[in-house]
């Protein structure tokens, strides 16, 4: 059996020998020396190779001669696109996207011998009214109105001119020319400029939950546009006839689809009893 002087001293021993490196330092700086020498080496190899500028003369010959004429073009060429594009969007000062639809007619306009009679009297006798349809409820105008829609018009600005093309009465203070139901728009013309937006006062209202009694307030104000009736046109018998309206007799065409003017006549009184 060993002693315990003996065993002391080997586990000495072991524990110095676990605490020394296994390489010496200079060992290391061996390593240390032969890593950064390979690295070096390495990093020199990848570097590419310089390659020399090539002379002011082979620069100048290798640049055609046409680069800067196109460079110099482009500017002028770039400002009459945007000028022929900015020219294309408007016609006679109007925006290509406000302009009014053309008809789809796929006859002309027929009139009566009676209505080509009395025609020249409405169109002579003036001011005019019109009863105009918007979303099926009638707007009785005359020229010079303000009239506030019951709601806000869409893609609309101030200073857009729309045109009525549905009406059921156009008249004068004697004669009244009445649709079937609707007057055709090619006899006459109803023009409104939109002057704006108004808005209605801030209108809150409460409400009462039934059995948590919490008040809920509800705010609404409403906008509305506002046109002005800047022209009411009939157009006169000649005008019609230019645009390609024929004249028929009164058998010719349906009963259902004819436009009649029927003159006012004195208000009779009864006597009374």
């Amino acid at each position: 059996m060993f002693s315990r002087q003996a065993l002391r001293s080997l586990f000495s021993v072991e524990r110095v020998a676990s605490q020394q490196p296994i390489f010496s330092n200079a060992s290391r700086a061996c390593l240390h020396q032969a890593s950064t020498s390979n690295s070096s080496s390495q990093r020199f190899q990848a570097t590419p190779t310089e390659i020399p500028p090539p002379p002011a003369s082979a620069s100048a010959a290798s640049i055609p001669p046409s680069a800067p004429q196109t460079t110099s073009t482009s500017p002028i060429t770039d400002a009459t696109s945007s000028s022929s594009s900015a020219e294309g969007q408007f016609i006679n000062g109007i925006p290509r996207n406000k302009l009014p639809l053309p008809p789809l007619f796929t006859s002309n306009l027929k009139i009566t011998q009676s209505l080509a009679d009395k025609l020249p009297y409405l169109y002579t006798q003036r001011p005019h009214y019109i009863s105009a349809h918007l979303h099926d409820r009638p707007y009785l105008l005359t020229e010079g109105d303000h009239l506030r829609l019951p709601f806000l018009m869409p893609k609309v600005k101030s200073g857009d001119i729309i045109r009525f093309n549905r009406a059921s009465v156009l008249g004068s203070r004697d004669y009244t020319l009445k649709g079937s139901p609707y007057i055709d728009e090619r006899m006459y013309e109803c023009r409104l400029r939109v002057l704006g937006v108004e808005s209605e006062p801030l209108r809150i209202k409460e409400k009462t939950k039934r059995r948590r009694r919490h008040v809920q307030r509800i705010k609404s104000k409403h906008r509305y546009t506002i046109l002005r009736v800047m022209e009411i046109k009939v157009k006169s018998l000649e005008e019609l006839v230019e645009e390609g309206a024929e004249i028929v007799k009164e058998g010719a065409v349906q009963e259902e689809a004819v436009d009649v003017i029927e003159k006012k006549g004195p208000e009779t009184t009864t006597p009374a009893a």
